[in-house]
C-alpha cells in the first residue's frame, strides 16, 4: 500500500517510518512545525532519517497552534515539568487535539499524492495523558478519514497496543539508529534527562535491556511511575 508517515523525529515515529518502509510503499513523510520548544532539535532528526532511507520529507507549517493554543510544550507556554511521563503534572504538555489536526492535514495530503494509507506512531504509553492517542479517538477518526476521502484512506496505527519498551526492541530489529532521534521537550543542546519524555526514553532502554546511545545532562534515579486518570 502507498502510505504517508507522520514523522516527528522522535523514537516512536522514526521506528514507525522504518516499519512502514518494510511493510508498505512509503511515498513520503510529513512533519509539523507547530511551535514546540524542541522542534529545532527534533525536526532535523526527521529530515535526517528520511535522507537515510531515501524518503521524501516535508514540514507543514502549523505555527498557528503556538499562537492560539495553550500548552507548556509550546514556545508560548510555561516551563516543561520534570517527572514521569504519566504523572499528573505532565498534562500541561498536552497540545489540544494535535493528532486530530495533523491527521486531517495528512489525509488531504495523502489523497493528493495518490496514497491509500497514513501511519501514526501512537502507542499505549501515550494513553495516560493524551486523549488523542487512545484508540477511543483513533478508531472513529480513522473511520471518518476513510469515509471522507475518495481513496478510503486507512489510518494505520501499528503501535497502539505496544509500550515504549517494545518499540525500542522493534526499532533495534529494524536497524533504527536511536542516536538520530530526539525526545527531550526542553530542546537544549543535549537531552535533559529529567523531563517526562527523557525519563520515558531512559526507562524504555533500561527495561528493554538495550544500551541507550543518548547523551543526557543528568541521569538521576528513575522515578516510580505515577498513576494518571485514564
Amino acid at each position: 500500500m502507498k502510505t504517508i508517515v507522520l514523522l516527528s523525529g522522535g523514537m516512536d515515529s522514526v521506528t514507525a517510518l522504518h516499519w512502514a518502509r518494510q511493510h508498505h510503499d512509503v511515498q513520503g513523510a510529513l512533519s509539523f512545525d507547530y511551535g514546540a520548544k524542541h522542534h529545532h532539535r527534533e525536526l532535523p532528526m526527521a529530515a535526517a532519517q528520511c535522507a537515510i532511507l531515501g524518503i521524501p520529507h516535508r514540514v507543514i507549517d502549523t505555527r498557528f497552534i503556538n499562537e492560539c493554543f495553550t500548552s507548556s510544550l509550546l514556545q508560548s507556554g510555561g516551563a516543561i515539568p520534570d517527572g514521569h511521563y504519566t504523572a499528573e503534572n505532565m498534562k500541561s504538555t498536552v497540545v489540544p487535539f494535535r493528532n486530530g489536526i495533523m491527521l486531517s492535514i495528512a489525509a488531504g495530503y495523502a489523497e493528493s499524492r495518490g496514497a491509500a494509507g497514513l501511519v501514526i506512531a501512537a502507542h499505549s504509553g501515550d494513553h495516560a495523558i493524551y486523549p488523542d492517542c487512545r484508540e477511543d479517538f483513533l478508531a472513529p477518526m480513522a473511520e471518518a478519514i476513510r469515509q471522507g476521502t475518495y481513496a478510503g484512506i486507512q489510518v494505520l496505527r501499528p503501535f497502539v497496543d505496544l509500550d515504549k519498551t517494545a518499540i525500542v526492541r522493534l526499532g533495534v530489529e529494524l536497524g533504527v539508529d536511536f542516536a538520530q532521534t530526539w525526545s527531550c521537550y526542553k530542546g537544549g543542546e543535549i537531552h535533559c534527562g529529567t523531563c517526562g519524555t527523557c525519563v520515558e526514553r531512559r526507562e524504555a532502554f533500561a527495561l528493554a535491556g538495550i544500551a541507550d546511545p543518548t547523551r543526557y545532562l543528568a541521569t538521576p534515579p528513575l522515578p516510580a511511575p505515577a498513576h494518571a486518570d485514564q
